[in-house]
C-alpha cells in the first residue's frame, strides 16, 4: 500500500503528548496505517511538520454569510434581534456565485485556523422574495464547492425554515429561508449527494421556525437518512417565552415530545435551559453544541454545559456568526465561561477540551472516522508553532494546556486533511492571500 509520512517533533494523542512521531498515511484513501511515537529523526521523505500536531479541528456550527457582518455588527449597542436585521441585509445581497466567493475565503480562513470540517447550517436557499433557482440546491452546492476550493470537509445542515414565528409566516428577507412546508424541504434536499468531502445533514431552525406540525417529518428524514440532524435551541429567552406561550411547554420539551432528541441530534446553544430540559437532552443524549465566542457577542448568557456534559450530553464547539474565527479561542471560552459563572477553576481539562474541539466535534458532523490520531482514522491534522509569544515557555508535555489555554489560530502553522498538506507555514495552498479574498468576496456583498 502506498503511503504518505508525516513526522511530528510531538503530537498530542489522547489523552498524552507524544514525542518524535511518525504518522504513515495511505494514498489510497488519506488514512491513518500507523503512528509510531519515539520514532527518532524524520526520515527521509517525510514531510516535516511544526511543533504541536493535534487532530484537526471540527468547527460545528457555522453561517458562512455572518463572516460579512465582522466589525460592522460591533458599532453600537442593541440585541441579538437588531443584529439580526442587519443579518438579513447581508443574506439579501447574496446569489449562488457571490456566496460561493465569500464561502471560500470564510473556509479557508478556517483552514488557516486548523480546522479541517465545518457544520454549515445553511438556510439560504432561494433567491429574494422566495423565487426558485434553475437549480433549487444552487446554494447549497456552491457552500459545497467552496468547501473543495478551500480543502475542507464539510458536512451541510440543510435547514427548514418555515416561518417567522409561532404560527407567523416568514417576512420579505424569509422568504428566501422557507420552502412552504416540511415536505417541500424533503423534497429539495434529497436531490442534494454526499461527495468524498462533503456530507448532508439536516437542521431544523428552532421552534419558532418550524411548525411544531412539521418537525417529525425532518427528524424522520435525519433518521431515515443516518444523517446528523441540528437545531438552534434556547438561545434566547424571548423564544422560551413565545414557545410557553404558543405551546405550554418549553423548547426542550417541545422537541422532545416530536421525537427530535436524541444521540444524533445537536443542540445548538441550549443556553437557557431549565432542570426538565437538562434531563431531557443528557438523558437522551444529545450533543451540545456551545459557541462561546457568538454567545458572548451577542449577549446571549452563558448555558449549563458543564452540568449537561456531567449528565451525559458530548460537547462540541462552534464559532457560529464568525465574531472570530478561532477553534483555541472557542475551547477555552468553554472552561472560562464557566469559570465566571460558578467563581471556581478546573472543569474541564485541556484534553476534554481538545476532544470537544476534535472528535466529539466531528461525530456530531457525522465524520465519526475523524479527529484523533489513530489508526484507520482519517488523516486530518493541524500544527501548532510552541515558540511564537504566546506559545514559548511551557515544556512540550504541556502541548495540551499550552494549545486550548495559550494559543491562537494565529500559531497554526500546518494542516493536512486526508492526508493533503491545504495549509503549510501558515499560507494557505489553494487560495493564497486569504485576507485579500475575504475583502474581495465582502465588498461585493456589501456593494
Amino acid at each position: 500500500m502506498p503511503v504518505t509520512e508525516f513526522w511530528a517533533p510531538h503530537a498530542w494523542i489522547d489523552p498524552c503528548v507524544e514525542s518524535d512521531v511518525l504518522i504513515a498515511v495511505s494514498t489510497d484513501d488519506g488514512r491513518i496505517t500507523s503512528v509510531t511515537p519515539d520514532s527518532g529523526p524524520a526520515p527521509a521523505g517525510a514531510t516535516v511538520l511544526t511543533g504541536l500536531v493535534l487532530p484537526g479541528m471540527a468547527n460545528a456550527h457555522s453561517h458562512a454569510f455572518h463572516r460579512a457582518l465582522r466589525g460592522a455588527v460591533q458599532v453600537g449597542s442593541g440585541t441579538f434581534w437588531t443584529w439580526r436585521d442587519t443579518m438579513y441585509r447581508t443574506a439579501d445581497a447574496l446569489d449562488p456565485d457571490s456566496y460561493l466567493a465569500l464561502a471560500t475565503a470564510v473556509y479557508a480562513e478556517m483552514a488557516l485556523a486548523g480546522i479541517t470540517s465545518v457544520g454549515e447550517f445553511h438556510y439560504l436557499h432561494h433567491a429574494p422574495g422566495g423565487v426558485r433557482y434553475a437549480d433549487p440546491n444552487a446554494m447549497g452546492e456552491a457552500l459545497i464547492e467552496a468547501a473543495s476550493r478551500a480543502g475542507i470537509r464539510i458536512t451541510l445542515l440543510d435547514t427548514c425554515y418555515l416561518s417567522s414565528g409561532f404560527v407567523a409566516a416568514p417576512d420579505r428577507h424569509q422568504q428566501r429561508f422557507s420552502d412552504g412546508d416540511a415536505h417541500a424541504w424533503e423534497q429539495r434536499v434529497s436531490a442534494l449527494r454526499p461527495r468524498a468531502h462533503a456530507r448532508i445533514g439536516a437542521a431544523i431552525h428552532s421552534v419558532r421556525a418550524v411548525p411544531a406540525d412539521q418537525l417529525t417529518t425532518v427528524s424522520d428524514w435525519a433518521h431515515e437518512m443516518r444523517a446528523p440532524l441540528h437545531v438552534h435551541l434556547s438561545e434566547q429567552t424571548a423564544e422560551n417565552d413565545a414557545c410557553l406561550a404558543a405551546h405550554g411547554v418549553t423548547p426542550t420539551q417541545l422537541l422532545s415530545q416530536h421525537g427530535v432528541l436524541g444521540p444524533r441530534t445537536s443542540a445548538v446553544h441550549a443556553t437557557h435551559l431549565t432542570e426538565t430540559d437538562i434531563t431531557l437532552l443528557s438523558s437522551s443524549s444529545t450533543v451540545i453544541c456551545m459557541c462561546p465566542t457568538t454567545e458572548r457577542d451577542l449577549a446571549d448568557g452563558i448555558g449549563p454545559a458543564r452540568r449537561l456534559a456531567t449528565a451525559g450530553s458530548p460537547i462540541s464547539l462552534g464559532s457560529d456568526s464568525h465574531a472570530i474565527i478561532d477553534p483555541f479561542e472557542e475551547a477555552r471560552a468553554l472552561e472560562l465561561n464557566e469559570r465566571l459563572a460558578t467563581h471556581r477553576r478546573g472543569h474541564w481539562t485541556a484534553a476534554a477540551l481538545l476532544r470537544a474541539a476534535t472528535e466529539d466535534g466531528h461525530a456530531s458532523l457525522g465524520w465519526s472516522d475523524a479527529g484523533r490520531i489513530a489508526v484507520g482514522a482519517l488523516a486530518d491534522l493541524c500544527s501548532v508553532a510552541l515558540d511564537t509569544p504566546r506559545t514559548a515557555g511551557p515544556l512540550p508535555e504541556l502541548g495540551a494546556e499550552t494549545a486550548v489555554f495559550a494559543a491562537t489560530s494565529a500559531d497554526v502553522r500546518d494542516v493536512v486533511v486526508g492526508g493533503k498538506l491545504i495549509v503549510r507555514d501558515g499560507v494557505h495552498v489553494a487560495v493564497g492571500d486569504v485576507g485579500a479574498a475575504l475583502t474581495e468576496a465582502i465588498a461585493t456583498v456589501r456593494g
